[in-house]
């Protein structure tokens, strides 16, 4: 191994472990078997969701784990809404495990909530309103893993 490998190896050891400080994931890369571990799933910062909800949905924030690269069957993130809802129709399975907060889902009328160590299920093609009264933030797992085209 020359000298710029060993230093890039470095590098990304030192990274991986700062990242894992704040939370982070942390992905095999010699030999690569595609394992991955994601460290204080609780602290990982999202960005503004990628999709305009107009001005009911603001205050959305998500950050997907992995790329559909490393993971095209299943779609992995954290989401985070404060004081916001949005009308919502999953193309996709979704389950949510919610970490923090209560997380309501709005259907023909009805409500379910979850609030932290909770899992709600969604089934594929289901218009839901997603609602977070005061805060949540949740895990999700998509399937399929590709969900951009809504």
């Amino acid at each position: 191994m020359d000298e710029s490998a060993i230093l890039q190896e470095v590098v990304r050891k030192v990274v991986a472990q700062l990242l894992a400080g704040e939370g982070g994931i942390i992905k095999d890369t010699e030999p690569k078997s595609g394992i991955a571990s994601v460290k204080k799933i609780k602290s990982i910062k999202q960005d503004p969701f990628p999709f305009d909800l107009g001005p009911a949905g603001k205050g959305v924030f998500l950050k997907d784990l992995f790329t559909l690269e490393e993971s095209p069957r299943l779609g992995i993130g954290v989401m985070e809404m404060k004081e916001t809802s949005f009308p919502w129709t999953l193309r996709y399975d979704e389950v949510d495990y919610i970490l923090e907060g209560t997380l309501d889902i709005k259907v023909n009328g009805r409500t379910i909530s979850g609030s932290e160590g909770d899992i709600i299920y969604i089934p594929k093609d289901s218009p839901i309103e997603f609602c977070a009264p005061k805060y949540v933030k949740f895990f999700y797992v998509t399937y399929p893993a590709d969900w951009s085209n809504q």
